[in-house]
């Protein structure tokens, strides 16, 4: 099976699964739900980082490429995993993050030594005067460099525990050589390659003038990074079988293609696209406006046309919950279909992160001081020292933290989570939103999403047909996959409102989310997958 034929899952290991009891995620726990995975239909799984971190930044700041963080357990279950894995043909996606380390890693401790051969590993500068050696800001909402103990500033466009990582000099390749083959090595198939177009950076001047991200075109998408992206690919992957998701910050579809490369000089298999995401926000994701469905379907559109094949998403680790943002939580079990109706009919390969496949929703937490996330918590600070209100504050934390996504795994009405204390407490809902609750309940989103995947493997046109545009207009999401002779239409509503649809809904229906009706009005979060016969194409 190939990648494009093939159903990806993303797991965030800290919050899948505790075998121990301590109340964080684990590699164990990953193994006892291989086979659910596999009932459900998943074929790759995407793993969040589970190298040897001081999580900082819950995995993301990595101290050893090589090692596994004790709280997941040991080389040898990975080693297990992978082979517990592919018994089952499902195979393994690991996070690869080559824009930063951990301020932990032994790399940045010895390039604190001006004397030491790792010191340009990174990116340490003198201050001008008195002030910073450029004007760059973070992503994390804070300013770009923090001070070592010579009085000299070292570069993190992330966490301040996250330096990044020098390009520029010669072994930065051969090192991320060694990493990429050991876990290839290993059996993994891919790699998700986080930031991945920030890597490379032209030089360290001022950046412009801007309210966010002061710097960004010095380090976006670069020359220099699609050199190494493509002689990675080229050297490494390629030869091994593999393939490499980019996560790509602030990138619009033709930079898309670029990063994707050409069948000769190939860069990325495929990317996450942010602007989708983008659609429901004023500049940057704290600030919301109501969610516009046609909005968002055109943007989807928009890519779905103009680039080969997508990375399809509603939700990950960095996400809000897909059906508190772009549903209804009073029609969730409708609206819980229906995205992934959407999902799971685009052409590209879709991304289930862990408990979307149930319908689980954002957090109910009541304060601050229950969110365990570095961003949360900067942005929070950041926000005060701006005068922005208390109630507007809490409205920003509630819909964008990224906790929404990392609230542990709802297995049973107790959590099934853990036998100890979470590490992060879990959605008081899992008394009604739960794996158990789902599993035998035909109805359930869960018993959806696995004949909404079955029907997917069964049609080759819903993997390989081209995608054609039908509607977009009020909420009515509407397009055929086309192949050959074969056309199947899909129609949504995302809105709480009935529709009516003036096209032709005549064929045998797949799927739908509703009892059937004969009736041309869709109600609200309604969706059909309609197979239209040979006569009627």
């Amino acid at each position: 099976m190939t990648f494009k034929q093939g159903i990806f899952y993303q797991i965030y290991p800290r919050s899948f699964k505790d075998a121990n009891g301590d109340g964080i995620g684990d590699i164990k726990g990953i193994i006892s739900k291989l086979d659910y995975l596999l009932q459900l239909g998943v074929n790759y799984i995407w793993l969040s980082p589970v190298y040897a971190s001081p999580n900082v930044d819950f995995g993301y700041d990595i101290s050893d490429y090589f090692s596994i963080n004790p709280e997941y357990g040991t080389m040898a279950d990975m080693d297990k995993l992978i082979a517990e894995g592919k018994k089952r043909g499902i195979y393994f996606v690991m996070d690869l993050v080559m824009n930063h380390t951990s301020s932990e890693h032994a790399w940045f401790k010895s390039s604190l030594d001006p004397n030491s051969p790792y010191r340009d590993y990174y990116f340490h500068r003198p201050g001008k005067g008195n002030k910073l050696p450029n004007n760059w800001t973070s992503f994390f909402g804070e300013k770009a460099w923090s001070k070592n103990a010579d009085g000299t500033y070292y570069l993190h466009l992330f966490a301040q525990n996250q330096p990044d990582l020098n390009w520029d000099h010669p072994m930065m390749y051969e090192e991320f050589k060694k990493i990429i083959l050991f876990w290839l090595n290993k059996g993994i198939k891919g790699f998700r390659c986080d930031v991945v177009n920030v890597m490379c950076k032209t030089d360290l001047e001022n950046g412009k003038n801007r309210l966010f991200l002061k710097g960004l075109e010095k380090y976006q998408s670069t020359p220099k990074n699609h050199m190494y992206l493509k002689r990675i690919h080229k050297e490494l992957i390629e030869p091994n079988g593999a393939f490499l998701v980019g996560e790509t910050v602030m990138i619009n579809t033709q930079q898309a293609n670029d990063l994707l490369g050409t069948e000769s000089e190939k860069e990325l298999d495929m990317m996450f696209g942010f602007e989708h995401m983008d659609a429901d926000q004023f500049l940057v994701k704290w600030f919301k406006r109501k969610f516009n469905p046609d909005k968002f379907n055109r943007i989807l559109t928009k890519w779905q046309l103009e680039l080969p094949w997508n990375a399809n998403y509603f939700e990950n680790h960095d996400q809000p919950r897909s059906v508190s943002r772009y549903g209804s939580l009073h029609y969730h079990k409708e609206s819980a279909k229906m995205l992934s109706t959407v999902l799971l009919t685009l052409k590209g390969s879709p991304f289930i992160f862990q408990g979307q496949e149930i319908g689980m929703t954002n957090v109910d937490y009541k304060s601050l001081d229950e969110y365990m996330d570095i961003e949360t918590k900067n942005i929070w600070a950041l926000a005060k020292k701006l005068w922005i209100p208390k109630f507007y504050r809490w409205h920003m934390i509630k819909t964008v933290s990224r906790d929404n996504a990392r609230s542990p795994m709802q297995w049973d009405a107790k959590g099934g989570f853990s036998t100890g204390k979470p590490w992060l407490r879990i959605n008081h809902n899992q008394t009604i939103i739960n794996v158990e609750a789902q599993t035998d309940d035909g109805n359930s989103i869960l018993s959806y999403y696995k004949r909404l995947i079955k029907i997917r493997q069964q049609h080759p046109v819903l993997i390989d047909g081209d995608f054609v545009p039908l509607v977009i207009k009020k909420g009515v999401f509407a397009y055929h996959r086309v192949l050959g002779n074969q056309k199947i239409l899909v129609v949504v509503n995302m809105s709480s409102k009935y529709r009516k649809f003036k096209h032709s809904m005549d064929g045998e229906i797949l799927l739908q989310n509703y009892p059937p009706l004969e009736m041309k009005r869709l109600r609200p979060y309604e969706a059909r997958i309609i197979e239209v016969q040979n006569d009627q194409v």
